[in-house]
């Protein structure tokens, strides 16, 4: 707000219903006071009616949601495969000490299910292993 912008107090007639939306939800948007409130919503509306000429506006809320929302999607993404990474280590690590593999078979088998893995995007559950390796 501009410095010579002085607040003014006026007569406002509103419906009940009205005014009853602004006492719902003048805390939930943050605001100190009804007046906030409805000063916001009066420049969101304006913002809004005059949205043709007002592009950067709405690019700027617009990126920063979308960038607000790739952040979230980022972070939990990268938790999943951090967790998918530690079962795997651990999977690894259990048939290792279990199976003594010959390292030509290891690289063979390797290169097998790099060519399965790409042939079903990614999308191989045990049970298809199982199968695999049963010659099903």
């Amino acid at each position: 707000m501009d410095k010579t912008d002085k607040k003014v107090r006026f007569a406002l007639y509103v419906n009940q219903s009205a005014l009853d939306l602004v006492d719902e939800y003048f805390e939930k948007d943050n605001c100190f006071s009804k007046s906030e409130f409805i000063e916001n919503a009066i420049r969101f509306y304006v913002s809004y009616l005059s949205s043709d000429t007002n592009i950067p506006y709405l690019s700027t809320v617009v990126m920063s949601t979308m960038d607000s929302l790739l952040k979230e999607n980022t972070n939990r993404l990268s938790k999943l495969i951090f967790k998918l990474a530690v079962e795997l280590a651990i999977t690894m690590n259990v048939v290792a000490a279990n199976q003594g593999v010959d390292k030509e078979v290891l690289n063979s088998l390797r290169g097998e299910c790099i060519k399965e893995v790409k042939k079903t995007n990614g999308i191989f559950t045990f049970d298809e292993a199982d199968n695999w390796q049963k010659g099903l």
